[in-house]
């Protein structure tokens, strides 16, 4: 681990990267394409927190939901595992479970867990919008990376801002308070996901098939065992392909990949900060998806973490 303190301009954007000088001096194309792929995995991820809490409405089970999110990218990307085999026997021990947990079994089941106590709200806010200070107070434990004044500044107003959205939505209730916990736990997990991504030095295949391929064997250990409930095979289809479409493709295998990617191009700091905007977008697909209210401290904390996102790309 290092100690060596770093720049202004490298705190706040892509240690240990190539990115790690100024903003400007990102490669265009590179800065194109870690930007798209950070769109389209923020897109993503609203419809994961919308999808989470969508789990207690329906037949499943979330040991079965799981089984979807990590057992279709095995599937897809299997193939692709003979090539990456070399590569992921690189990766060091502690690194390869910043990402096996980070992303994995633990974070799904702290997620549903905390998703079936709160809102698609709270499960935005308190994971993608608390992933920045996670990433930043991670970077600080394990490589005693400095936070610079206008990076802590702006993670001050995203921080305001996930306060807002969670007390909109009645943070004042037990459950919603145990389930907010939850939350937090899980947006450490993924803030230690973030971390391993880069310090791994996988390219996003090699990345998705280290965070699915533990995942997977470990529950199906755990439904083997009858440790957990699993209700897949009474369920009707159209019960299924949702999380299909949402868990397995969408966030196991498209976000998972443009991720990864952007983070190779922009690093962890930046990619957390943009991915705070995923609260902004699950609270708004959650009033019509979902029947929940958009009241006024939930669009100023919006606001705010808008704001506060944008404050956290420019340092």
């Amino acid at each position: 681990m290092s100690s060596t303190p770093i720049t202004r301009t490298a705190a706040g954007t892509l240690p240990g990267t190539p990115s790690d000088s100024a903003p400007s001096s990102l490669p265009g194309a590179a800065a194109v394409l870690g930007y798209a792929a950070i769109a389209v995995a923020v897109t993503i991820w609203a419809g994961f927190a919308l999808s989470i809490r969508g789990i207690g409405a329906s037949v499943l089970a979330p040991a079965d939901v799981a089984l979807i999110r990590f057992g279709v990218p095995v599937l897809v990307l299997a193939p692709l595992l003979p090539s990456r085999i070399a590569a992921l026997r690189r990766v060091r021990p502690f690194d390869a479970i910043l990402i096996a947990a980070g992303a994995g079994l633990p974070f799904f089941f702290l997620a549903s867990m905390g998703g079936a106590l709160t809102s698609a709200a709270h499960v935005g806010a308190l994971i993608a919008g608390t992933t920045p200070l996670s990433v930043a107070l991670l970077l600080r434990v394990v490589e005693r990376r400095r936070i610079t004044p206008g990076l802590g500044r702006a993670l001050a107003l995203i921080s305001g801002g996930v306060l807002l959205l969670v007390a909109g939505q009645g943070a004042l209730d037990e459950a919603v308070l145990t389930g907010a916990g939850l939350l937090l736990c899980a947006s450490l997990l993924w803030g230690a996901y973030t971390l391993g991504l880069r310090r791994a030095g996988l390219d996003p295949v090699g990345c998705t098939l280290l965070l699915g391929l533990p995942s997977l064997a470990l529950l199906l250990v755990l439904i083997g065992a009858g440790a957990v409930e699993t209700r897949i095979a009474q369920a009707p289809l159209f019960e299924i392909l949702p999380f299909v479409a949402v868990q397995g493709f969408g966030v196991g295998v498209l976000a998972s990949l443009a991720y990864a990617a952007a983070i190779s191009c922009l690093g962890p700091a930046r990619c957390a900060a943009i991915g705070s905007l995923a609260p902004a977008l699950a609270a708004l697909g959650a009033v019509p998806l979902l029947g929940e209210a958009l009241t006024p401290i939930v669009v100023a904390g919006i606001a705010l973490v808008t704001f506060g996102v944008f404050r956290a790309t420019r340092h």
